[in-house]
């Protein structure tokens, strides 16, 4: 369990909220909006009404004693490029801060925080990946050159060993997982038996991933 600090809870930053309760850390939730605040209080630890642009207000919430703090502000990105740089002037140990285009990515890195997602980005590229093959199930982004994929198993390996259809030593791909009758296998062997019906996680390069699976 962690101690988390969420600034901002709009869509966004409620969906965090709802995420971290889920997983059973402990939330201070901050918004400027009264209600936003209200309607969080049953998924979070404590919350507090406040300007997250003021030093002051941030001090007397003892940023530092955060494991993870969180800037969630959508709306407004002056106020959340002032946060993330009044965090890290404050102590905070890791400052993960949203942004919705690139240039703001690189502002937010440059002035206080440590990490940056960009919800919209990352929904759009997995849709488009997702629903633009009918063969991938889900799509998990590493980074810039790597993925882990969900595929259904290709109907040339039916009746084969994981150890025979050699994957690795052809694309430099990693099976982490067989989903077969329903059942995710994580313990993968060489002798293991592709049967119709199932498929695989695999780990590897996005242009390996995509030679192998035809996508």
């Amino acid at each position: 369990m962690k101690s988390v600090l969420l600034i901002g809870l709009g869509v966004f930053g409620t969906q965090v909220a709802e995420e971290l309760n889920k997983l059973g850390h402990e939330i201070m939730a901050v918004d400027k909006e009264e209600k936003r605040v209200n309607d969080a209080m049953p998924l979070v630890t404590d919350a507090q009404i406040g300007d997250s642009t003021s030093v002051a207000f941030l001090r007397e919430l003892g940023v530092d004693n955060y494991d993870v703090c969180i800037v969630a502000i959508g709306s407004d990105f002056q106020s959340s490029l002032e946060t993330a740089c009044n965090l890290k002037e404050l102590g905070a140990k890791l400052v993960v801060a949203r942004a919705d285009r690139d240039v703001q990515a690189k502002f937010l890195l440059k002035n206080g925080a440590d990490k940056v997602v960009n919800p919209e980005k990352q929904v759009a590229k997995w849709t488009a990946v997702r629903y633009t093959s009918d063969h991938i199930l889900d799509y998990v982004p590493l980074d810039e050159n790597h993925a882990i994929y969900e595929v259904d198993i290709p109907s040339e390996w039916y009746g084969k060993t994981v150890g025979s259809i050699e994957i690795r030593k052809k694309y430099g791909i990693n099976i982490m997982g067989i989903k077969q009758n329903g059942s995710m296998n994580l313990s993968v062997t060489p002798d293991i038996v592709f049967n119709p019906g199932g498929s695989v996680l695999v780990l590897g390069e996005y242009r390996n991933l995509h030679k192998c699976f035809r996508i």
